[in-house]
């Protein structure tokens, strides 16, 4: 063990001296100074404007119309054949006639062969149009989300929050955090957009509310 490591665990072990052994990080009230939002407007509102900013395909939809709404995304993408998580729910896929594959395993030939993904999510953020899943019920493993060039999301109005801050405890810090603002894209060294490098080309969103 270098010097240097052997420093550094000698001044947490000095830190930690005088916490009780049973003691939770829950247990300590952190204060904290900063807004957990800014006020920006009416939250579902606000995610809608940010997303299509972010050139995603918004769609507001019912409960009711939701399996409606998903088969007309799955048309008009052209997606045949697309995974979904294991654990999604039967009835977002009631009125498409489109192959839904369910993960159990499928590997990464078999993801790069699908025209596309259907998931859930854990939080939206409004002021930073981002798409959060923590790998929780109907949102699947990273592979499954970031290997198929076509992502629908499928967000409820009560998993939508205004900030950050208001996000993170809705989220399980043990798992794989996967946060998402619009389609991959990126830029190279002269500036040029890039777009599907480190996910999908294309995230179209089904807000239910």
């Amino acid at each position: 063990m270098s010097g240097s490591r052997e420093r550094v665990l000698a001044r947490v072990r000095a830190a930690l001296t005088d916490v009780p052994r049973d003691e939770t990080p829950q247990d300590v009230d952190v204060p904290r100074g900063y807004a957990p939002d800014h006020d920006q407007g009416e939250a579902v509102g606000l995610l809608v404007d940010r997303l299509e900013d972010y050139q995603a395909l918004v769609h507001r939809t019912t409960p009711a119309d939701l399996a409606g709404e998903l088969a007309r995304a799955l048309a008009r993408r052209g997606a045949y054949r697309v995974a979904a998580p294991a654990d999604a729910p039967g009835e977002w896929f009631a009125h498409t006639e489109r192959d839904v594959v369910r993960d159990t395993g499928l590997g990464v030939a078999d993801l790069d062969g699908m025209d596309g993904v259907v998931t859930g999510c854990a939080a939206a953020i409004a002021e930073t149009g981002t798409i959060v899943l923590d790998a929780g019920r109907a949102q699947g493993r990273r592979a499954l989300t970031l290997i198929p060039d076509y992502h629908l999301c499928v967000v409820r109005a009560d998993q939508v929050v205004a900030g950050v801050p208001q996000a993170l405890p809705r989220l399980d810090p043990r798992r794989p955090l996967t946060w998402i603002s619009g389609p991959s894209a990126t830029s190279d060294i002269e500036l040029d957009r890039v777009e599907g490098v480190h996910g999908p080309r294309t995230l179209e969103v089904l807000i239910v509310e």
